[in-house]
């Protein structure tokens, strides 16, 4: 058995798609021949849609397009325009920038959640993933519930006992959603001048943050990624040798279907003395650390240690910034310029300070780059959950060990309040029990087994800017609680432990407020608004 399901098509249907879609049957599959912003708007509409991106196409896009024009057209057939040139300048001479002027809009579906980390990892990349707040994940695909099978797992004497393990905890995580939406409608009736859509929205959102724990690290997903030819051969490279075997086959979809639109700027992959060399160079240097690190510390436990700790920050970050903040507007040795701040009053900085900063009457005012002269690193301990939505802000360094269960899992006030804990902590008990059997004769599959509640240890290194630009979207008040907290305590950690008050006074639109009733309504709101201006 296949581990993707096949999307079924008429011939109407098929002879449309064709022309804009690389394939019609696999899980990954490149978008062509259609304008930029029709793709960036369907990969939009994607994150929030259970739908596959083919069938959003022809559901809500199809209408707006002039196809009479592409009747020709097949996809499929593949794009050979420029092959001679790319081949001379890139492949021949090796010129690795003009792999950076070609881009690809490349739907990845039904991937797990670990897989999508993997995807997730390049920092030159734009993706969009899939939604667990406004998608509920009781609906099946293909009669089965939407989780990864793995196939080694299947083949063993596991196979059975992980797919009805993995049932129940789906079929635990359906029957909560009516009961934690009805929950919801009674702690926060619709308000007069709420439209339904709206508290719909609203509650719906709420009720699947509260339960969204409950789902295992082997839930599908569809994300939808946007990158030049340099920064897909990079991230192919890493999957063709990650021990994932899910990262390994999937990189061959990928590449199967990249080729057929930029073939040339992907040679290199798979020939011996130049991608597979490196790939091989990135596997065995894993293989190398891994052992090391065990060899050194062995059976040692982890000590006890809060959710967020400040590891290491530069104690003179706030001069420096003073200093790079003058510095443009000068004619001076930054390094003179520096001397001169360390003998200004603390008045005196906060001025400066102040005046880069500006009047800020929004968070996507931000200043400039003095701000990435100070550095913050963070160890957090959070639920896996919190991880993916924080994970995403991939200019800073982040780097994260392997999701089990032994850091315990995070408990939602929601789910407590509701009185449904009994059937969640069944779920984590569940999962644990699922992971400890597969953690044995298959260790990198087990973390699949794992729900979202579960506890991660990861590292974030961020400049102050990036810090700014994280804390103030990621503590707005329609943010999920779970990573609200991470980052107010960052904010905090910056201000008190660091003593960078000025920097942490700079972010001004940081919401240290508590957990809000329904999170999401004062953003449908705004949203609802917007859409009845556009159209008056």
């Amino acid at each position: 058995m296949s581990a993707y399901i096949a999307e079924d098509f008429d011939k109407a249907e098929a002879d449309i798609l064709r022309r804009y879609f690389t394939n019609l049957d696999q899980p990954v599959f490149a978008l062509v021949n259609l304008p930029e912003v029709v793709k960036g708007a369907l990969f939009a509409r994607y994150s929030r849609s259970p739908k596959s991106l083919r069938r959003l196409f022809l559901d809500e896009f199809v209408v707006d397009l002039d196809i009479e024009g592409d009747i020709t057209i097949d996809a499929t057939v593949g794009l050979e325009r420029a092959e001679d040139l790319y081949n001379r300048v890139f492949f021949e001479y090796g010129d690795d920038s003009v792999a950076q002027l070609g881009g690809v809009h490349l739907a990845c579906e039904q991937a797990s959640n670990l897989l999508t980390k993997v995807l997730e990892w390049g920092r030159l990349m734009s993706y969009l993933e899939q939604s667990t707040r406004y998608i509920a994940y009781d609906s099946r695909l293909g009669g089965r519930y939407r989780y990864f099978r793995p196939p080694g797992v299947l083949k063993s004497e596991l196979g059975t006992r992980y797919v009805a393990e993995m049932d129940r905890m789906f079929s635990a995580y359906s029957t909560l959603i009516p009961e934690l939406t009805e929950f919801f409608r009674a702690q926060t009736p619709k308000q007069p001048g709420d439209s339904d859509f709206v508290y719909r929205t609203a509650i719906q959102a709420k009720a699947l943050d509260s339960i969204r724990g409950m789902l295992p690290a082997a839930s599908l997903s569809n994300l939808g990624i946007y990158a030049s030819g340099q920064a897909y051969e990079a991230l192919l490279l890493r999957m063709r040798t990650h021990p994932l075997a899910e990262s390994r086959s999937y990189a061959d979809l990928m590449l199967t279907e990249l080729r057929k639109v930029i073939p040339s700027f992907l040679k290199r992959v798979d020939i011996e003395d130049r991608g597979v060399a490196t790939s091989e160079y990135y596997k065995a240097n894993h293989r190398a650390t891994s052992d090391i690190a065990l060899s050194i510390f062995g059976d040692e436990q982890p000590q006890p240690s809060p959710r967020v700790r400040l590891l290491d920050f530069d104690p003179d970050g706030e001069a420096k910034v003073v200093a790079a903040a003058l510095y443009p507007h000068l004619n001076l040795p930054e390094d003179q310029i520096l001397r001169r701040v360390h003998q200004m009053s603390v008045d005196e900085r906060v001025s400066v300070l102040r005046a880069y900063a500006g009047e800020r009457t929004n968070r996507r005012h931000r200043p400039g780059r003095a701000l990435e002269r100070p550095f913050y690193r963070f160890d957090v301990l959070a639920d896996y959950g919190a991880f993916r939505d924080l994970q995403r802000h991939r200019m800073m360094t982040v780097d994260w060990q392997t999701l089990q269960p032994d850091h315990g899992y995070e408990m939602p006030e929601a789910v407590d309040a509701a009185g449904v804990t009994g059937t969640f902590r069944e779920v984590m008990d569940r999962s644990a029990e699922l992971h400890e059997l597969l953690r044995g004769p298959f260790p990198t599959d087990a973390p699949y087994a794992v729900s979202l509640a579960y506890r991660l240890r990861f590292v974030m290194d961020m400049n102050a800017r990036e810090a700014m630009h994280m804390l103030e979207l990621r503590t707005s008040p329609q943010g999920h609680p779970a990573y609200r907290l991470v980052c107010q305590d960052m904010h905090r950690l910056i201000a008190e432990e660091a003593g960078h008050h000025a920097i942490a006074e700079m972010m001004t639109f940081v919401d240290h407020s508590g957990e809000q009733s329904l999170e999401r309504l004062d953003a449908e709101r705004r949203a609802e608004q917007r859409r009845t201006n556009q159209s008056l």
